[in-house]
Parts: structure tokens; C-alpha cells; sequence
């Protein structure tokens, strides 16, 4: 009897210790959905369909992009939050997801640091600081300059209130001690129309939407808020060429509904990695004018919070509020 139950202990035990191994040597055996936060067309929308196609082809399974947008990406950052922690639901976020919104809104309804275990980064893009051919700044310096001579009489187009170009204008504010005023615009396409009609002399956007009108020369680019100078325009500065230490990027990446199995991140993470690491994808993300990136999920983590740091007591300075 002592026997049988000792054997029928080592059967169960057998039974429940392989369960979470198995399952993740398994995976995926199943389509994978890829939240992304913002609607079709956009800048985030094409660099997390190269991120579906090529984990599509690495992983054998289909990764299914579901454009969830609305409230700068709140709505798709709380569904994701909230679906089964088992690698069929992942989310492509941006900083304006995993740091910016909890600034703005205290009632996001999601925190990214308890709710989401971060797999690794993708790519960066900074803000381009773009201007009208007949405006009289070339350059940041020049800008600086023109903005402190007419005192609060510059007007520079932005997207909305909270947006990545919005924050980036208003941390260029601060870090100049220029006074100048803001003009919110719905959306890049509004921007950049105004401003090839000559109704608004500079803006900071991102710079897909307005890329043909500067390859044309419609269009001059004063300046980058990247941290480096991009491949597609290597000749314009960056900001922090002229204000050493200043950026102003937003960083894309792939994160999971935390408590989703560790090997599961870790195999998600080597093809993310694969795919941002090669020739084809670092093309792909400098022809929408960015910069490919890998890392760890603990590096990514990290990542988030020095973010934070940095734009979390911005927006409180500014008193900014989105609900």
C-alpha cells in the first residue's frame, strides 16, 4: 500500500509540473491578435504591419493586426490589459500608450508598468520641426531667434493637445525659454495641408504625412528631435545639436497582458529582435522615417520608466489634462 502511494504521488506530481512548459514549447498553435491603438493608414498602423507580416512568416502562425482606435489609443490599451495572459493577445504600442496617456488621464483605466509585461522595443521616430519654404528660420538656431524677437507673436501648428508633437513643441518651449503660441490641428494631414498653403509658417510633426512635399522642396525641415540624424535626410540637425540633451522621440514596441509565461515573452522577444535586426526591416522603418531598435524585455521595461521621468512632470507642468 505504502508503495501504490508513493507511485501515485509521483503521477500527479508528473501530471501538474510540465503543464506551463508544455504549453509554451507549443506556442503558438493558434493566430496571434496584434492590438494596435490607432485606426489604419498611420504611421504606427504600417510599422506594426511589417511587425505582423514577419512574426507571421517566423512564428508559423498568423499575427492578426486589429486596428482598435480612439482616445489616443486608451480604448485598445485596456482591452489589451484586460485580455488572457497566454500570448494570443499582444498590443504594438508607442510612448504615447505606455506613458503620456497615464500623465494626461488619471482615468486611463490601465497602468502599464503592473498591467503589461513589455517584450522588446521596435522602433523610434523623432518629430520633425518642418517649415514652410518661405519662412525666414533655416535652422534651430535661427528659430530660436526669430521666436524670441516677435514675443508670443509666432504661431507653430502641432497636433492635438497631449499628442507626441504637441509634447515635443512644448518641451522645446520650456527648454528655450522662447514664448511662442500653439495651433492644434485634429491630425498630421491637416497640419501639413496648412502648412504647404502657407497658413501656418512651422509645425512640429511627424514626417511621413509631409515627406513627398520636403523631397519636392515644398517643404524645409529645420530641425530633428531625435537623437541622431536619420538616413532619409541626413543633412538637417538634430535639435540636440543646438540644445545638447534634448529629445523628444516616440519609441514603438511590443507588449503582452502581464502574467503571460515568461517563455512565451522570451520567444516573442528573439523574433522581434530577428526581424528589427535585419536589412529588409531597418529599410522599411527608415523609409517612414525612423530608426530600427532591439532589446530585452527588462531593457524595454526600463525604457518605459525613463519615459516616464521624462514627460510625466512635463505634462504636470503644464497642467495638461485629457479625459
Amino acid at each position: 500500500m505504502r508503495k501504490t502511494t508513493i507511485m501515485g504521488a509521483l503521477a500527479a506530481a508528473v501530471l501538474l509540473v510540465p503543464a506551463a512548459p508544455v504549453a509554451a514549447q507549443d506556442y503558438p498553435n493558434r493566430p496571434i491578435t496584434m492590438i494596435v491603438p490607432f485606426p489604419p493608414g498611420g504611421g504606427n498602423d504600417t510599422l506594426a504591419r511589417i511587425v505582423a507580416a514577419k512574426l507571421s512568416s517566423a512564428l508559423g502562425q498568423q499575427v492578426v493586426v486589429d486596428n482598435r482606435g480612439g482616445a489616443n489609443g486608451v480604448i485598445a490599451m485596456r482591452a489589451a490589459a484586460r485580455a488572457a495572459p497566454d500570448g494570443y493577445t499582444i498590443v504594438f504600442a508607442n510612448t504615447s500608450s505606455t506613458t503620456i496617456n497615464l500623465a494626461l488621464n488619471p482615468n486611463a483605466g490601465y497602468d502599464t508598468r503592473k498591467e503589461f509585461a513589455p517584450i522588446g522595443l521596435f522602433a523610434s521616430a523623432g518629430i520633425g520641426i518642418i517649415a514652410h519654404p518661405g519662412f525666414a528660420a533655416n535652422n534651430v538656431t535661427e528659430l530660436i531667434a526669430l521666436a524670441k524677437q516677435q514675443d508670443g507673436k509666432l504661431s507653430i501648428g502641432t497636433s492635438p493637445p497631449g499628442s507626441g508633437s504637441h509634447l515635443s513643441a512644448e518641451l522645446f518651449k520650456a527648454k528655450t525659454g522662447i514664448n511662442v503660441t500653439y495651433v492644434p490641428y485634429k491630425g498630421a494631414a491637416a497640419l501639413n495641408n496648412d502648412l504647404l498653403g502657407g497658413h501656418i509658417p512651422v509645425v512640429f510633426s511627424v514626417l511621413p504625412a509631409s515627406l513627398g512635399a520636403i523631397k519636392a522642396g515644398q517643404l524645409k525641415v529645420l530641425g530633428m528631435t531625435g537623437t541622431a540624424r536619420i538616413s532619409m535626410l541626413p543633412d538637417v540637425p538634430t535639435v540636440s545639436e543646438t540644445i545638447p540633451g534634448f529629445e523628444a522621440v516616440l519609441r514603438y514596441g511590443l507588449l503582452a497582458p502581464a502574467g503571460t509565461p515568461a517563455p512565451i515573452v522570451a520567444r516573442l522577444n528573439r523574433e522581434l529582435v530577428v526581424l528589427a535586426g535585419s536589412d529588409e526591416v531597418k529599410a522599411r522603418i527608415a523609409n517612414e522615417a525612423g530608426v530600427a531598435l532591439t532589446s530585452t524585455p527588462e531593457q524595454y521595461s526600463a525604457e518605459i520608466a525613463r519615459e516616464d521621468g521624462i514627460w510625466a512632470p512635463l505634462i504636470k507642468s503644464l497642467n495638461l489634462k485629457v479625459e
